[in-house]
């Protein structure tokens, strides 16, 4: 699924039925361990690896105004529930990258107080596993509809803060709270909510009332762990949290996703479904709109600016850094004002890259250096405000003594770049290989081994074409002085289907592979 503002790429959303999406997900699993010296439970779902629940994902904050808006969160596709649910959690915990919010600022309570060992938790899953982490979960369950989303351990209506007309805040909040079933819970009103009616309202709270219900009844049947509810489709997901009357069109290539869609609007959004358009050009719909062209950048390091310049994303264990360079744009006037038309540029294309490519963590931009405190400022001000557009919870912090703006973003799933690619067999996710005169060098000390133990006579080596074609170029006498040396007959075969930095050794006749016998680093 591709999302496009101004006629341009800015998320892409990817589901295979192979690698369901878990965010939102509801189970009830059972303690593991409790590690008071982090604040933390291990929780088993099922899942590969056990989940982890820190403690400020425990209870629910009492002491903020109304609940964490939930339009100011993302899932990247996934629900709604997210949202809130990672709103709800705190910052710190062996999970990394998580949370944040207001819930660090107040007391937490001791979780060895709370947990046991074997202990059933229902609980709900926020963040998706990445790397060697298992996901991340909380206790704080929210159910998030078209319009409202229910948190049953809260206790207060709130609004998201995207409504900022105050009368209209205060007559939704009247409706719901008029609405609700007495002590059921929390209720927060989503800003697709502006124009909702008394009808829909109650509607949508007796179906999410009914749903909460129906999880409790299934935790009181199963033997844990078990999944209690699972969080809706990709595809209904982002209609239920994205489209609104903002949203020009929706395109769907496919007649049963497209009956699917408009079988879901009816009873909620009527006025919506003349905009939903089914794409049956023979043209496929991602290259009518140049979307595939802009998927296969996703995951090349380097982006070109407008204007000439461009950028390096560099994504690491700890961090991901971003190199912003001028490259042939030298300007017309002084250096200053070329350095920050460059920046301004690159600020844009930072925020939408960090949505297109889903990074999340910490994030080190550093742009070029600008002598004016003026410019650096109007540089984090572009940045920021390009961030604003952005689902997921993001920071920009000030430019550092080093000229770096550091940042961090809502991080719930692995970024494209880990989820849609594998380390590369050859380098091993370096990105490098040995040069060919390495290569030798390193055949050379392995075939001085071979010769030193007098087990072989005769041995002939394997390599990479190029490897060969640099031993007959640049060392024509390497075979020669090496039989003198070593005692060995030895011959050179070239072979395309060896690696670039690979060499073998066959001892012969026999053909006897004795590489990993003589090799050396």
């Amino acid at each position: 699924m591709a999302i496009l503002e101004d006629d341009r790429l800015v998320e892409l959303l990817v589901d295979r039925p192979d690698t369901r999406r878990m965010v939102g997900d509801i189970y009830l699993g059972t303690v593991d361990a409790v590690l008071p010296g982090i604040q933390a439970a291990f929780v088993n779902i099922g899942a590969e690896k056990s989940a982890f629940l820190h403690a400020s994902d425990l209870i629910e904050s009492e002491d903020e105004d109304e609940p964490r808006d939930p339009d100011d969160e993302n899932d990247s596709g996934n629900g709604g529930s997210n949202g809130e649910a990672v709103g709800a959690s705190g910052a710190g915990g062996a999970g990394g990258g998580g949370g944040g919010g207001g819930r660090s600022r107040r007391r937490l309570p001791n979780i060895a107080d709370e947990l046991k060992k074997g202990q059933a938790k229902l609980v709900q899953v926020i963040k998706e596993p990445i790397g060697t982490k298992g996901p991340r979960v909380t206790a704080q369950v929210s159910l998030a509809g078209r319009f409202l989303v229910y948190m049953p351990f809260a206790s207060k209506v709130g609004v998201s803060r995207k409504i900022e007309n105050r009368e209209q805040r205060t007559k939704l909040r009247d409706m719901v709270a008029k609405l609700v079933p007495k002590d059921s819970g929390g209720w927060i009103i989503r800003t697709v909510a502006e124009d909702l009616t008394e009808q829909s309202c109650k509607h949508e709270i007796d179906h999410l009332y009914e749903l909460w219900k129906k999880i409790k009844r299934k935790a009181g049947s199963v033997r844990p762990p078990a999944l209690l509810q699972r969080e809706t489709s990709l595809t209904r997901g982002i209609i239920r949290d994205l489209f609104s009357d903002k949203v020009d069109s929706l395109l769907v290539d496919s007649k049963m996703l497209h009956n699917e869609v408009v079988q879901y609007l009816k009873p909620i959004d009527p006025d919506l479904i003349e905009r939903v358009k089914l794409h049956a050009a023979e043209a496929s719909l991602f290259d009518e709109y140049d979307i595939e062209a802009e998927v296969r950048k996703l995951f090349i390091p380097r982006v070109e600016l407008p204007t000439g310049g461009y950028l390096i994303i560099q994504p690491t264990e700890a961090l991901t850094s971003i190199d912003v360079n001028t490259g042939r744009y030298t300007g017309k006037k002084d250096p200053e004002s070329t350095i920050l038309k460059t920046n301004i540029e690159a600020a844009r294309e930072v925020a939408r890259q960090l949505r297109l490519r889903d990074i999340g963590g910490i994030i080190v931009v550093d742009f070029i250096d600008m002598e004016s405190r003026g410019n650096r400022e109007k540089v984090l001000q572009e940045l920021r405000t390009h961030l604003g557009r952005d689902r997921a919870r993001t920071k920009a912090f000030a430019v550092s003594e080093l000229g770096l703006i550091e940042m961090t973003r809502q991080r719930v799933r692995p970024s494209l770049w880990q989820s849609m690619t594998a380390e590369c067999p050859t380098c091993n996710g370096t990105g490098r290989v040995f040069r060919p005169e390495v290569v030798v060098r390193r055949m050379e000390r392995s075939l001085k081994r071979a010769g030193a133990e007098h087990k072989e006579r005769q041995l002939a080596v394997r390599l990479h074409p190029e490897v060969a074609l640099y031993l007959v170029e640049q060392e024509p006498n390497f075979l020669r002085q090496l039989e003198k040396q070593t005692g060995l007959e030895l011959e050179v075969r070239d072979d395309p289907m060896m690696r670039l930095d690979e060499f073998r050794m066959m001892a012969q006749p026999a053909g006897r592979d004795v590489t990993e016998q003589y090799a050396v680093a």
